[in-house]
């Protein structure tokens, strides 16, 4: 087979595949270009916590002097000129904002991450989230309507990524931002967004923030236990077993699996054993399968190029693997040079393919690393969730006849003995055994965003 037939072959089966998974050709839907302007009343700046500030927090009972921090940093390996230069750029950047908004006329009111609720929610007819896709992801998440806006500004692009942000040269230039916005110059991009409903035996659905605390595993427990004794005190009886709806939506994943990964056995063994995640699960009112696995991922569109991507994602490496054995069982004379691969051209099935065409099987498997690893990001705004099962557990008592896939809604019941429901990475939800989640999305739960060209 030449290397032209090779690439022939490639070009058909990457878009057979991605229409096989369940892949979307369609575009995002977003308003058309053509619109009237966009001009907020009343802003609200949701403000990142900095590095330096967290650790100002993190030591404030210890009464250090400024040396004494310095030199507890520098004990860490952080310098403290460093941060302290990354939270002046943050907080320059927090000021250009807001100058530019009360220019232009416009009631601001600036809150800590720490600080920003439901009555700031209410207050404002805009948020602006100011830091990164973390501190987006938490104003996101309280945000219930659909009809107000959330636009992202990423105060510090040297290091912060900022998927979710407005182009990062807006950074520095907000008010030409806003001129934008006024004239109609932008699209509006609806996210769809996940909610969820947990009822069961014994659920609490009051959560924990991990963003402010950051907390150790000791003391993450030690919170959902106190959470739940408040309610019993309060309410004089068991936590309610009721359905309850969680008063917050998910932009880009949730995450289920037991707090600990590992354990220790008893101390004569000295050994670690691996804590599995136990939970039943069923996709689309399907029937329901016994699992044990590492956790169980559930994204968005949004969140299919973060976590979800990087736990499914083809390396070049396995590829490049699976085609020396494939090229020494068939004998074809495949290429595997450096610049071959890194083009994106390889089958993780190459093996596989010509095998069955070598015995004359009809089947058609033709994955390249680039349409494979494409397959797995869809759009914002499309309304199917997408679970990855991490590293499951298969033998004669638990099965997993599907690792990942597409789905409208996913329904799963713990049997896990400390096991948290992850939402965004910022906040956490007691996820222990009798308690069912169900995963869905709708149209009323999509979030508003900005699409501004650069």
């Amino acid at each position: 087979m030449t290397q032209r037939s090779v690439w022939t072959l490639l070009g058909f089966g990457g878009r057979a595949v991605g229409l096989l998974r369940g892949g979307s050709l369609r575009s995002v839907h977003t308003s058309p270009r053509v619109q009237a302007g966009f001009r907020p009343e009343k802003v609200a700046v949701v403000t990142k916590t900095t590095r330096y500030e967290f650790e100002q927090q993190r030591y404030r009972y210890a009464a250090l002097s400024e040396d004494d921090f310095k030199q507890l940093l520098a004990l860490k390996g952080s310098s403290y000129s460093g941060l302290l230069e990354r939270h002046n750029i943050h907080t320059n950047n927090v000021e250009h904002i807001v100058r530019s908004l009360q220019n232009e006329g416009i009631e601001v009111r600036v809150v800590k991450r720490g600080e920003y609720d439901e009555e700031v929610v209410r207050w404002a007819d805009t948020i602006i989230s100011a830091g990164g896709d973390g501190t987006m992801l938490l104003v996101a998440s309280k945000v219930l309507s659909k009809d107000k806006p959330v636009v992202g500004v990423n105060t510090d692009p040297e290091r912060s990524e900022g998927h979710l942000c407005l182009p990062v040269r807006y950074t520095h230039a907000f008010p030409e931002a806003l001129k934008k916005l006024g004239r109609g110059e932008f699209r509006w991009l609806w996210r769809q967004r996940i909610r969820l409903q947990l009822e069961g035996t014994g659920i609490n659905p009051t959560p924990v923030d991990l963003h402010e605390q950051q907390l150790s595993l000791e003391q993450h427990s030690r919170a959902h236990r106190n959470i739940t004794t408040d309610i019993q005190r309060r309410e004089g009886t068991q936590v309610e077993n009721k359905p309850s709806l969680l008063p917050l939506r998910s932009l880009n994943e949730i995450f289920i699996g037991e707090s600990l990964s590992s354990r220790l056995t008893p101390s004569h063994l000295n050994l670690l054993l691996h804590r599995a995640s136990y939970y039943e699960f069923s996709v689309d009112d399907g029937p329901w399968e016994k699992q044990k696995s590492s956790g169980l991922s559930i994204c968005t569109g949004t969140g299919s190029k973060a976590w979800s991507y990087n736990i499914n994602k083809l390396v070049e490496q396995a590829v490049e693997e699976v085609l020396k054995i494939g090229k020494l069982q068939t004998g074809l004379d495949i290429p595997l040079d450096r610049d071959f691969i890194e083009k994106g051209v390889l089958i993780l099935m190459f093996m596989v393919v010509y095998l069955f065409c070598f015995f004359k099987v009809c089947f058609c498997v033709c994955l390249v690393t680039d349409k494979y690893n494409e397959a797995l990001v869809f759009s914002p705004d499309d309304r199917r969730l997408f679970y990855s099962i991490r590293e499951p557990i298969v033998n004669r008592v638990f099965s997993s006849s599907r690792q990942r896939g597409f789905a409208t809604n996913v329904c799963v019941r713990s049997r896990c003995w400390d096991a948290c429901m992850v939402v965004d990475g910022g906040t956490s939800f007691e996820f222990n055994d009798g308690a069912i989640a169900t995963i869905s999305m709708t149209e009323e739960d999509r979030l508003r965003t900005v699409l501004l060209e650069n």
